[in-house]
This record gives C-alpha cells, structure tokens and sequence, in this order.
C-alpha cells in the first residue's frame, strides 16, 4: 500500500507578540497518526509584534498501515517515559 499525497487549501496563521507566540495551520481534512501535512507558500519568519494571516495551499501525505501503526506505537512509548521520569523516588542528600 503505498502513500496517498494529495492538495487542499489552507488558512496560516503565525503570531509573534510579547503575549504570543504561535504558528496554526487550519484546513478540513482529518489528519491521522503518521500522516505528513506540508505546508506551501508560509513564511518562514514574521517579525517581533506582528500577526500574519494568510490562505495557501497543503500537500497532506497519508500513511501506510505500517506508519500508522509505528506513530501510535511511539507515542505510547514516550508516554510511558514520562511516567518513568515523574514517578522516580528522590534522592538522599
């Protein structure tokens, strides 16, 4: 079974103020795990004190079974390592 890769329209929105700091892509495709999205034509910079929104497009690469199954698999693992870091007892001084 090979990838599926296919084009959709998106919304960018990219905030860089002194009260936030983020980066949001929004479009109406479902995105499973190990599924790749791309996005074409963002900016890879906007300067301190601004917020750009922009509408461009994105190239969603859906994953094998075998992609499916080793991002869910991962992310169960390195859940677990978070419990294996907040659970350990402390130290003597």
């Amino acid at each position: 079974m090979s990838n599926r890769r296919f084009e959709v329209p998106c919304t960018v929105e990219i905030e860089q103020t002194p009260d936030f700091l983020y980066a949001h892509v929004s479009h109406d495709i479902p995105i499973g795990p190990g599924d790749r999205v791309l996005v074409h034509g963002a900016p890879s910079h906007v300067p301190f004190g601004e917020r750009v929104t922009l509408q461009t497009t994105a190239t969603i690469i859906r994953a094998n079974a075998f992609g499916r199954f080793w991002a869910h698999v991962s992310g169960l693992l390195s859940l677990l390592e978070l419990y294996d870091v907040g659970f350990e007892p402390e130290e003597a001084v």
